[in-house]
């Protein structure tokens, strides 16, 4: 993950496109296909989760440089072929919105991913404190929120409130797993199992969100060009 885009990924893009003329029907549409790109990403992150690069290896399988996976350019452009080629009505694969973000994308597939698990192992335990059940699946859905509002900070070049929403998703973070190994959470075989099942997915969470951090730093860090200054 590098060369960051210095304006952001969205970059005043709207102002660019102009009037985009579709309706509801077309971002249903839309939607829809990011959201088989989040399911897509589930499918090669669960068939990859023993190797031990898997965040490189998906990013790869789904089209993503290892240089630039932050940026907008990664996703895999859509297969669908329009008969008619309108030039003032981007096709719907070149359209930019944060659902094509790749952090997006692979935040979204692990987080969801980890909320469905607990949730049926929470609702399918004998036992369970419900306390535990509503705490966990309450940090879950934080720490996916924080992460998310970084990444709109991201899209909008904005890399100090990124690295601040980015540390307190990776406080959330700490937070659960100390609410894995914690004494109120006991050793149910619903806790046990689940606690097998996310760790690895919740380091990956981590590393990820810390890769996206560094980089924005060295961003803040990078000299700003005389060119810009002029302007």
């Amino acid at each position: 993950m590098s060369n960051f885009n210095s304006d952001g990924p969205s970059g005043n893009e709207w102002e660019e496109r102009g009037d985009l003329a579709w309706n509801e029907f077309d971002w249903e549409r839309y939607l829809r296909e990011q959201d088989e790109s989040i399911g897509r990403y589930q499918k090669f992150y669960e068939a990859s989760i023993d190797t031990p690069d898997r965040i490189d290896a998906v990013a790869a399988q789904m089209g993503w440089s290892l240089e630039d996976w932050t940026e907008e350019g990664g996703e895999i452009p859509d297969s669908d072929d329009d008969e008619e080629d309108d030039e003032e009505f981007p096709d719907k694969g070149d359209v930019y919105t944060l659902h094509k973000n790749p952090i997006f994308i692979a935040t979204k597939a692990i987080t969801q991913s980890l909320q469905h698990t607990w949730s049926q192992a929470a609702g399918d335990a004998q036992q369970l404190p419900a306390p535990v059940s509503l705490s966990l699946l309450t940090a879950l859905h934080r720490g996916e929120d924080q992460a998310i509002q970084a990444i709109h900070a991201l899209d909008f070049g904005d890399y100090a409130m990124a690295i601040s929403l980015f540390k307190r998703a990776l406080n959330v973070l700490n937070s659960t797993f100390a609410l894995l190994n914690s004494d109120e959470a006991g050793r149910p075989t619903a806790v046990v199992a689940f606690r097998f099942y996310a760790l690895p997915r919740l380091f990956d969470l981590r590393e990820i969100w810390l890769r996206v951090i560094n980089e924005c730093r060295e961003e803040l860090e990078r000299p700003d060009d005389p060119e810009d200054d002029e302007e």
